[in-house]
């Protein structure tokens, strides 16, 4: 790009950016004063963000709403959701928009250059001119309204918002994690909920709500990020002309202060609703809070992630250990919390009494002063310092694009100082330093400073008090049902008629004018080809050896899969035990800390798993495999290996005080899980009445596993023995050479020196005879519903069409779109204030519709009993059935990295899968008639009258609908 060709912007900088493969400028456009940062690259996967500066004055969610409803139509495109409409059909990589304690963004992403240009229009307009001014009604469907049916009925609150945040609002561990963040910062607005606090909501006005939009959503206010291989040029030139220079820069006030530092530790105690019989005993959380300096400082912020994982993250680690150690919790987890103008440092006992406060801070002050006296274990700072190097250079992000995780980060700096927009993006030199500086006392004086030295701290208790929730909302209704008896007879009138209107409002129909506002491809614009796969099979020494030979810059990314197929019934659910204590105890020469450490201190990390596959010969069983997987650069492969052979056969599993500490901190992690994750909770449950991979999965990581961890936990004495003996002959079943699939995704150079390794590491697994046993699965409809002390649904409803005579087809990944951003989205989340709804279908015949942070039980399910009708009547012509098809396509075609592409590659060849099916499956969506869709609508019903249901969710609304279920009983 030639900065100088573009005359409606200031150039401010310009950087060649090598730790990314970037060059870099920042830009301010001279009429509105938007600030715009542009990173050149070769990345295809081009990424747009625009985002302002939005700090709130209260808790009433404004900035939340706003993010909403913003996307719910505007000047160009006045349709009442161009966000749904965008995602059914566009070919994007990413497309949302997240609201933070002081911003707000809307980043889109996208490989198709057209495409990305429709995006990038869509979202200017929405946040420039949204309909919010003209459409009343956006706020009361995304933020809150009154909801009253009839004179005689309750009056109550409803809002996708309102829905999202008491779900927010339910998790103790949330409730922790804003209490801390809100006490350290009282005169910032971070010591308000921008997300919105359920009681705060309702006072939100229409005119307050319009006025934080003319405030703070104004170019001057802007932060305009474009990365990837595009015309920057034209990009800019597109801007300056369709938006910004209608704009007069003017001042926004919208810093944000830093928050005085105390003179001395804030001391808080705040309650947390648990259910009636949920304990009360050693079930506090106790915190420790520090302020960490400014987010402006990158050093010491990498510095800190560094003392993290030292001081609280890795096993063994000084501070964790001291604590648990004293018994001060079942769980001790720490956190360093970035991306805010000051950073905290948090240490946090779960399962605790709160009546060792006094012995908790001194085990820490304890452990932290015996640190700064005699040193930092400089092997766990070595182990730190790769562990986010390796991760920075391999910026491997999943699924998200890596120019969006990189948009994010550039607001670390730039949102607090509008002259360092590259601080974040240049870290390499900086894990350089501290390699050098850990040598020199520079970590320790980090700890004297501001863990030990420092008063700008809080420290937060939070209690557990039975019935909160209920109370909660017994006061919500006693306020409404006081308001209602306050009202006149035409006010009460009133509210009915805007419940009703606002049903009509989201019931209206687009207009096909409306409708033809979002650009759209054409069928033709989309690629046929399918994905690659890369499975190069080899055989070595009667091992199938499966190469994925891709580039991956040098690193090997390996796994060694055992099929467990042999392993008798009653060990099932200790596979999953077994999976979080290889690595985390002691072996024959580490400690499980040194172990940790070392593997970090020289790899990307070795971890252990269970994974499962379909046998599509074989609807009535699975594929279950104990994986355990490595990535790190070539030259460490030996040492990979090495470690791989000190865990698997020298790991110490009689250690019953470290057992007892990993089985502790497992319950509390998949406690907080299941519940959080309610949705993923309810319909691996649902789906385990029936489906053989669902159990599995059930029995090693959802609620029938958490009622094992809980059965150890509470019982451990008693248990110990068998606990040892079940893992130790676990050991005997699993890690066999016949047992043995390996799968490595590198190029030639690093595959050449595997198979010698392979075949010397099968010489060491086990030979012992054993009696083989086999799953048996526990089929029953048990219909259940989980109640937690949370204020919202995660309802599911599943069954399976191949048993009813029904084929996979591709046609099925369409109606999940149609299902997912139409009939689900209107009557789950628009009509019914979820906050979300999804359904899937797999090839082995699955179906599940599920909806998230939902306040319906049994209207919900209704909504679900009622997708074979819609998809029976479904009408669309040509456009539409295209949008959707795009939509679906968009899905399947997220690029992905070497490391993505191996996993793929391996998951096919598990699971049967070739290239040809794939192609198949994209043939039958890009050909998909109206009547494809049509023929899905018995395949629907069929599965979904099996009527599998789960739910998890509030006491108060499980109750009131109790006749739903077979069992009730809580989380």
């Amino acid at each position: 790009m030639n900065a100088e060709h573009c005359k409606a912007y200031t150039l401010l900088q310009e950087q060649q950016i090598d730790d990314i493969h970037a060059h870099g400028y920042l830009l301010r456009h001279n009429k509105s004063g938007a600030r715009v940062l542009l990173l050149e690259n070769e990345d295809d996967n081009k990424v747009f963000n625009i985002a302002f500066r939005t700090p709130p004055a209260d808790s009433t969610g404004v900035a939340h709403i706003l993010e909403h409803s913003v996307l719910c139509g505007s000047r160009e495109f006045p349709l009442k959701d161009p966000f749904v409409e965008l995602v059914k059909g566009s070919l994007n990589t990413f497309l949302n928009a997240m609201t933070y304690p002081d911003k707000t963004m809307y980043p889109v992403a996208s490989t198709n250059d057209a495409d990305f240009q429709n995006l990038m229009h869509v979202y200017m307009d929405a946040v420039f001119y949204p309909n919010i001014y003209k459409h009343d009604e956006i706020f009361r469907q995304e933020g809150w309204s009154y909801h009253l049916e009839s004179e005689d009925g309750p009056l109550t609150y409803n809002g996708v918002v309102y829905n999202e945040m008491k779900g927010a609002f339910s998790s103790a561990d949330d409730v922790l994690e804003r209490e801390t963040f809100n006490t350290l910062f009282p005169d910032t607005p971070y010591g308000v909920e921008s997300g919105g606090d359920p009681s705060c909501i309702p006072n939100l006005t229409y005119e307050n709500f319009l006025n934080f939009h003319q405030t703070y959503y104004h170019p001057s206010n802007s932060y305009i990020y474009l990365y990837g291989n595009m015309d920057m040029e034209e990009k800019l030139a597109w801007m300056d002309e369709k938006y910004l220079s209608h704009f007069n820069a003017k001042e926004v006030k919208s810093e944000i202060p830093y928050q005085k530092p105390f003179a001395e530790t804030l001391d808080i105690v705040h309650e947390y609703p648990v259910l009636d019989g949920d304990p009360l005993e050693n079930n506090a959380y106790l915190s420790y809070n520090m302020v960490i300096g400014s987010g402006l400082d990158v050093k010491l912020n990498v510095a800190f992630s560094v003392l993290e994982y030292a001081l609280l993250d890795a096993p063994g680690a000084p501070v964790k250990q001291a604590l648990l150690d004293a018994h001060i919790g079942k769980d001790v987890y720490g956190s360093y919390e970035d991306g805010i103008l000051q950073p905290f440092f948090s240490i946090v006992a779960k399962n605790a009494d709160e009546n060792e406060k006094e012995k908790f801070l001194s085990i820490i002050r304890g452990t932290l002063e015996d640190i700064v006296k005699n040193g930092m274990d400089q092997k766990a700072i070595e182990a730190g310092i790769n562990y986010f190097e390796f991760r920075f250079r391999e910026a491997d992000f999943s699924s998200f694009p890596k120019g969006l995780m990189y948009g994010i980060d550039v607001f670390d700096s730039w949102l607090y100082d509008e002259n360092k927009p590259f601080a974040y993006l240049q870290q390499l030199a900086i894990y350089d330093e501290l390699k050098k500086l850990a040598k020199e006392g520079y970590f320790e004086n980090l700890i004297q400073t501001y863990l030990l030295d420092n008063t700008h701290a809080s420290i937060v208790t939070l209690i557990p008090k039975t019935g909160l929730a209920a109370e909660n909302d017994a006061k919500t209704a006693e306020k409404l049902q006081k308001y209602k008896e306050s009202l006149s007879k035409e006010e009460i009138e009133k509210i009915i008629a805007d419940t009703k209107e606002l049903a009509a409002y989201q019931e209206e129909e687009e207009s096909e004018e409306a409708l033809e506002t979002i650009p759209l491809l054409k069928r033709s614009d989309i690629k046929r080809e399918s994905i690659k796969l890369y499975n190069d099979e080899h055989e070595v020494d009667g091992t199938t050896v499966l190469h994925h030979n891709v580039f991956t810059n040098g690193i090997g990314y390996l796994s060694l899969l055992f099929d467990t197929k042999n392993v008798p019934n009653d060990l099932i659910p200790y596979m999953g035990v077994l999976k979080s204590v290889l690595g985390y105890v002691d072996t024959e020469h580490y400690t499980y800390g040194e172990l940790f450490n070392e593997i970090n201190a020289q790899t990307g990390g070795i971890n252990c798993g269970l994974q499962v596959f379909r046998i599509p010969e074989n609807d009535d069983d699975c594929r279950r495999m104990f994986g355990i997987r490595a990535k790190f650069l070539y030259d460490k492969l030996d040492f990979v290996m090495k470690m791989i052979e000190e865990i698997l056969n020298t790991s110490r599993l009689d250690d019953e005080k470290r057992l007892h500490e990993i089985i502790s901190s497992m319950k509390s992690g998949l406690q907080n899980r299941l519940s959080s994750a309610g949705n993923a909770t309810a319909v691996m449950r649902a789906a385990s009445y029936y489906s053989p991979m669902s159990n599995f999965q059930d029995r090693i990581a959802g609620i029938g596993f958490y009622q094992l961890l809980k059965d150890l936990d509470e019982n451990f004495d008693e248990k110990k023995a068998e606990l040892i003996k079940n893992l130790q002959t676990l050991m005997k079943y699993i890690f066999r050479k016949e047992n043995l699939t390996v799968s490595y995704t590198a190029d030639e150079t690093g595959y050449a020196p595997l198979e010698e390794k392979i075949t010397a590491f099968k010489e060491n697994l086990y030979t012992d005879e054993v009696e083989p046993g086999s799953i048996v699965y526990d089929f029953e409809q048990k219909n259940e519903a989980f109640q937690t002390s949370g204020q919202v649904q995660y309802v599911a409803l599943c069954g399976n069409f191949e048993r009813e005579g029904y084929d996979y087809t591709g046609a099925l990944r369409i109606l999940r779109v149609m299902l997912s951003y139409d009939y689900l989205w209107i009557n789950i989340r628009v009509k019914g204030g979820a906050y979300g709804c999804g359904g899937a279908f797999g090839r082995g015949g699955n179906a599940c519709i599920s909806s998230y942070r939902d306040p319906n039980v049994g209207r919900t399910l209704e909504v679900y009993r009622g997708i074979g009708d819609y998809v029976r009547n479904f009408e669309a012509d040509e456009r539409q059935m295209t949008k959707y098809i795009i939509g679906t396509i968009s899905e399947l075609d997220v690029p992905m990295n070497p490391s993505a592409k191996g996993q793929t590659s391996e998951s096919a060849w598990f699971n049967g899968i070739t290239e040809a099916d794939f192609q198949q499956e994209r043939d039958q969506i890009l050909d998909a008639t109206l009547d494809d869709i049509h023929a899905l609508a018995d395949l629907v019903d069929a599965a979904l009258k099996q009527n599998n249901i789960c739910v998890v969710g509030s006491e108060a609304a499980i109750q009131k609908e109790k006749e739903l279920f077979k069992n009730v009983e809580n989380l």
